[in-house]
């Protein structure tokens, strides 16, 4: 079937097979990059590479496979949720573990999208179709502070400012084993595992630059408590950074240690600053240590 795309000023920047698979989010990026080679995708009427970085007010067409069909519209659903903040330009949440962000492939609803557009349904116009107001992401597993944008104005101001590393992120994870140097930076580069693609490596054939920074707070024979600052923000980045440096979150089924399944992944993201859209002023939110952080914890005796 035919489709278009119109591509907002906003996405200036973007790849053009990126932005086509977050955009119709049942396709693959391999999938996308498969008509654009055969030369299914056209931007302004020309063929272009997938790697085309688009310019903002661009049109795209193209040819999408039958074979798959587009995902249903996004329904707000009655989900409850921790508001930290909110007023006519963003929105600042608590995201419990176990909530993914937003609808992809094999999971149309329950996301915090859905809760997001039953609790202020005016977001449904901010931003991408199936993404509204989401100007980043946590993983599903992991806990903690995000900020989602409530007017276009908030929409393109964040984007910019998590584009340019001026936002400010700390988090929470409990490791394996014991750290060799109370803080550290590392700096491996990391991109699409060579042989898996639903995971990322160090070991990737193209892998983008990625900086974590880490200090530890508690620890014991066994385990560490880190605070982790991300300067960069690649998907899994930390997980992935911690698992290649022999000491995975406690918790993490994929890049981790066989652990039994009702452990959840040792992961939040406990502070986040920006500076605030219309106000102009650097704003600062935390969600707290969760429970369980501080059970294992002294359950494992790990001090400070």
């Amino acid at each position: 079937m035919k489709k278009e795309l119109p591509v907002p000023e906003a996405e200036a920047g973007q790849r053009l097979d990126v932005y086509i698979t977050r955009r119709l989010n049942w396709l693959s990026r391999s999938q996308v990059k498969r008509l654009i080679d055969q030369g299914l995708v056209r931007v302004n009427g020309e063929i272009i590479k997938a790697g085309y970085r688009l310019k903002g007010g661009e049109k795209i067409e193209m040819e999408v496979e039958t074979t798959s069909p587009p995902p249903t519209s996004l329904e707000p659903e009655n989900i409850p949720l921790n508001i930290i903040y909110a007023d006519e330009d963003v929105i600042v949440i608590n995201k419990p573990a176990g909530l993914v962000v937003h609808p992809g492939a094999g999971k149309r609803g329950g996301t915090l999208v859905n809760a997001v557009l039953y609790h202020f349904p005016e977001i449904k116009t901010v931003g991408s179709p199936q993404r509204p107001g989401i100007v980043h992401r946590l993983d599903g597993d992991t806990s903690g502070v995000m900020v989602v944008a409530r007017s276009n104005l908030a929409y393109k101001a964040l984007q910019r400012q998590f584009k340019n590393r001026e936002v400010d992120k700390t988090y929470i994870a409990i490791a394996w084993g014991r750290m060799s140097q109370p803080g550290g930076r590392i700096e491996w580069g990391i991109g699409r595992h060579p042989h898996d693609r639903s995971r990322f490596s160090i070991r990737s054939r193209r892998p983008k630059e990625a900086v974590t920074i880490f200090s530890v707070l508690r620890e014991g024979k066994d385990f560490s408590v880190l605070e982790i600052k991300p300067i960069t923000g690649r998907t899994h980045q930390i997980r992935v950074h911690l698992a290649a440096a022999g000491h995975p979150i406690v918790g993490d089924r994929r890049y981790g240690r066989k652990e039994g399944s009702s452990r959840r992944l040792f992961l939040h993201a406990r502070r986040l600053a920006f500076i605030h859209p219309t106000k102009q002023v650097w704003m600062e939110f935390e969600a707290p240590i969760p429970p369980e952080f501080k059970a294992f914890w002294e359950e494992k005796d790990l001090k400070q």
